[in-house]
């Protein structure tokens, strides 16, 4: 008698049950008795950890208690690796009358090779004179109020007011300035496409007009040499910051920028606040600003990010892209996985700065009381992220369960999709 094609598959799913119930048995068995040996071991552990980590010599309070996973590593943290954590905080601070700015560059974080940041605030009034650079410049408005102008490409003016959480994004060799508004000026983050990048290097409108003969700077303008006398009466190295009154309604500072051309077309700055999370959960929320949806900024992104006290922003890794890190309000940590079994944690308070390289796993935990604030960048035009949980769910489940010695039961309540944000 001939066997039906049912009875057929049945025969021939039969070894294919047997293995995933015996797989998962085994799985199961030794996860048990690993973790009952593992309790125990760490209990052991802990003590010798506590004896061995003792510190009664001369320590730095304030550096300790910002940093405690600094001063007292996790167990998992492992080898030499490169310092991926500065600080505004500690950088030097270049103050002029009209405000004052500060920088990390690749000379104060080697590891940002791609990315500078300044973190600058102006008085009201006070300016960032007109000028340009070789690096494209991507801004977040930490608070207050300020007027930014630039001309595009085809020297059309473009002037704006920006607040809180406004962003702009000038290219490589746009002019422009930043003025500080009423009630109290404005502080901001900018970022640079490039890590050697230098505020100290920037083209700057009286540094070269001062910098340029009195002949030729006449002729350019068709006016007199003696009518040029002051220009040659400025700062040797430019004005840099410095103090003028407020300025006047935005629309008269229009008008009179527009000249005989039309206002320019280019949009160099963007709403954050306007926008809806890109992602979103009961823990944060994450905002996703490329080219796809600010369209100036094509050499830079980013996302904005905000976790809840206990929350993570999940281990996750970015293929195409170093990540530069800025912490704009609260407290976490952070452990980088360097490949090759090496490992580091290191904590980050407000105005710190963070670089993981590109393809490093990593995280991002909230360990204080309030929301952590902080931005992603990188020097590309489309922000990429791939999620820990979200490839373990897209695999064959006994190949990550023997991988990882994990049982079926936990392997199931893995997100199916990356959360981006997952709750304490």
């Amino acid at each position: 008698m001939r066997s039906s094609n049912s009875d057929r598959n049945l025969s021939h799913d039969q070894p294919r049950r047997t293995f995933l119930e015996t797989t998962s048995a085994i799985v199961a068995a030794a996860f048990a008795a690993g973790r009952a040996a593992a309790q125990e071991g760490q209990q052991v552990r802990s003590a010798d950890r506590d004896r061995n980590a003792s510190d009664p010599g001369p320590e730095n309070g304030l550096v300790r208690e910002a940093n405690p996973n600094t001063f007292l590593p996790p167990a998992t943290d492992h080898g030499e690796v490169p310092a991926f954590w500065n600080s505004f905080s500690t950088a030097h601070r270049r103050i002029q009358e009209g405000g004052w700015s500060r920088q990390i560059t690749v000379r104060e974080l080697p590891l940002s090779k791609d990315i500078a940041g300044v973190n600058m605030r102006l008085t009201a009034g006070g300016v960032r004179e007109l000028h340009w650079h070789n690096a494209g410049e991507w801004a977040l408005m930490l608070g207050g109020n300020a007027r930014i102008t630039a001309i595009d490409y085809q020297g059309r003016a473009f002037v704006d007011d920006v607040t809180k959480n406004d962003l702009w994004f000038f290219p490589t060799g746009v002019p422009h300035s930043i003025q500080g508004l009423g009630p109290d000026g404005c502080e901001f983050l900018l970022v640079f496409d490039d890590g050697t990048f230098s505020e100290a290097n920037t083209s700057q409108i009286s540094d070269w007009a001062r910098h340029t003969p009195g002949e030729v700077l006449a002729k350019n303008w068709g006016v007199s040499e003696n009518a040029i006398g002051g220009v040659y009466e400025q700062p040797p190295e430019g004005h840099f910051i410095f103090q003028l009154p407020v300025p006047g309604p935005l629309e008269q500072d229009r008008a009179a920028a527009a000249g005989n051309k039309p206002i320019s077309q280019s949009k160099f700055s963007f709403r954050l606040d306007t926008m809806e999370p890109t992602f979103k959960t009961k823990s944060g929320e994450v905002r996703v600003v490329d080219m796809g949806n600010f369209p100036a900024a094509n050499t830079i992104s980013a996302a904005h990010v905000i976790v809840k006290p206990g929350g993570l922003r999940e281990l996750h890794w970015h293929p195409n892209a170093d990540e530069w890190q800025y912490y704009v309000q609260g407290k976490g940590r952070m452990t980088v996985f360097f490949n090759g079994s090496k490992a580091r944690t290191a904590d980050f308070n407000a105005g710190d700065v963070g670089l993981v390289p590109k393809t490093l796993g990593h995280y991002v935990e909230n360990t204080g009381s309030e929301d952590l604030i902080f931005l992603e960048m990188f020097k590309t035009d489309r922000f990429v992220d791939l999620s820990l949980s979200d490839w373990m769910s897209h695999e064959p489940p006994e190949l990550i369960m023997r991988h990882l010695g994990i049982s079926e039961e936990v392997l199931r309540k893995i997100p199916k999709d990356k959360a981006v944000v997952v709750p304490a």
